[in-house]
């Protein structure tokens, strides 16, 4: 008689003495006494200690009783621009609208000189700090869009300047080309001329250069129906690309049940969505992306529907959705506690809808968003003793160390 060891499974490290949320499946996935061990940047076991395998591994990391989730997954985001729009903000403090301000050359338009005028090393440069405040936070994976630029060249820059981020920081950024964010001044208010440029110029050059991984649009009656909308799906499907889209911010033009009808990655805002909005939404599978510094920064009263989203099955995710006129935030975790306040989301599922939902809504599911072996070891450490922490303080960062591709 004889016994025959089985060899240590080899990885590169190990995190031990973890509580672990791993948002696996449908639920937070909570194992209290957790180790996660990764090889070549991916995950090769997170769960239980007790019934893991016998790793061998080059470092071993002792987290002390630490909480491990998924790296957060900012979704939604416009970080890269020229300048500001504070002047912009003293006018709302005064009591004129978004749209006022939109009409009469402000908004995306101000921002679009200012993005023109910009080089492109100097819209990263600008973007950098800002990237770098959701980066301390924990977040390992962004999606930034264009959409300041409104014409080829200066959309194509902005779109270069989002990927060289992707370069200069341990960070996946995803990007989504949004050339139908608004009118640019020199089409002289003809959206249709406009929205042909975007369909048989703009994108088929984008696409070609490899420059979006998806496709967005504004549909608003300050921006584009859903006519308009179409036509520019229609196009991005043609070239193979996904697409998602602005929808019901400022008031229902069924933009969410355009939307489903391309199978859309996500519909975000939502304000103003109605149950067959909601309905055809979650049939479709398409991700509801809430906005909560958005819907704060502009004083919006209209919620969204989080009653109806949760009745129909909707997948919710949260996005800080950084942008210079209607949520300058660098915060992720802010936009959970506005969540959770403003909308009255659970902490379960604000902390989905940073991971697990929001890598659902960029088409990376099967990389990022939940801790599971075979996914990139994109992990946060946070220094508390439940998760209800991440979603309840305010202007608090707990975070203990980030970790991006196993380091």
């Amino acid at each position: 008689m004889y016994s025959h060891k089985i060899p240590a499974m080899q990885c590169d490290r190990l995190w031990r003495n973890a509580r672990l949320a791993t948002l696996a499946g449908d639920a937070i996935g909570i194992v209290e006494r957790g180790l996660i061990a990764a090889r070549d940047g991916r995950i090769v076991y997170a769960g239980s200690a007790e019934t893991a395998p016998s790793f061998e591994a080059k470092e071993v990391i002792d987290c002390d009783g630490r909480w491990i989730t998924p790296g957060l997954v900012d979704c939604h985001t416009h970080i890269v621009y020229g300048g500001n729009r504070a002047h912009e903000f003293e006018l709302r403090l005064a009591g004129a609208s978004y749209e006022e301000i939109a009409r009469a050359g402000g908004g995306i338009v101000s921002t679009m000189r200012a993005t023109r005028a910009a080089t492109e090393d100097a819209l990263v440069a600008a973007a950098l700090p800002r990237v770098d405040a959701l980066i301390s936070e924990g977040v390992t994976t962004l999606e930034i869009k264009s959409g300041y630029g409104l014409d080829l060249e200066n959309e194509r820059k902005s779109l270069r300047a989002a990927r060289r981020i992707g370069e200069v920081r341990p960070l996946q950024v995803k990007t989504t080309f949004l050339g139908a964010h608004a009118t640019p001044p020199e089409a002289n208010g003809d959206k249709d001329s406009y929205i042909a440029t975007v369909c048989n110029d703009m994108l088929p050059a984008v696409a070609s250069e490899g420059l979006a991984d998806a496709v967005d649009a504004f549909c608003e009656g300050i921006a584009f129906t859903p006519e308009q909308v179409a036509r520019i799906f229609q196009s991005a499907t043609a070239l193979g690309l996904p697409v998602k889209l602005h929808a019901e911010q400022l008031s229902n033009l069924h933009g969410v049940e355009l939307a489903a009808r391309f199978r859309a990655l996500s519909a975000d805002h939502l304000e103003h969505a109605d149950e067959a909005g909601v309905r055809a939404l979650a049939t479709a599978g398409t991700v509801a992306v809430l906005l909560p510094g958005a819907f704060y920064f502009v004083r919006e009263s209209h919620k969204p529907p989080v009653e109806l989203l949760r009745r129909h099955g909707a997948h919710i995710a949260i996005a800080s959705d950084s942008n210079p006129g209607t949520s300058p935030l660098t915060s992720l975790l802010l936009a959970m506690n506005m969540a959770a306040t403003l909308f009255r989301l659970t902490v379960d599922e604000c902390l989905a809808s940073v991971t697990r939902e929001a890598a659902r809504a960029l088409g990376c599911l099967d990389e990022v968003g939940t801790l599971e072996a075979g996914k990139r070891c994109d992990l946060a450490i946070w220094d508390i003793e439940r998760p209800a922490e991440l979603v309840y303080r305010m202007g608090f960062n707990p975070l203990h160390a980030r970790v991006w591709r196993g380091v």
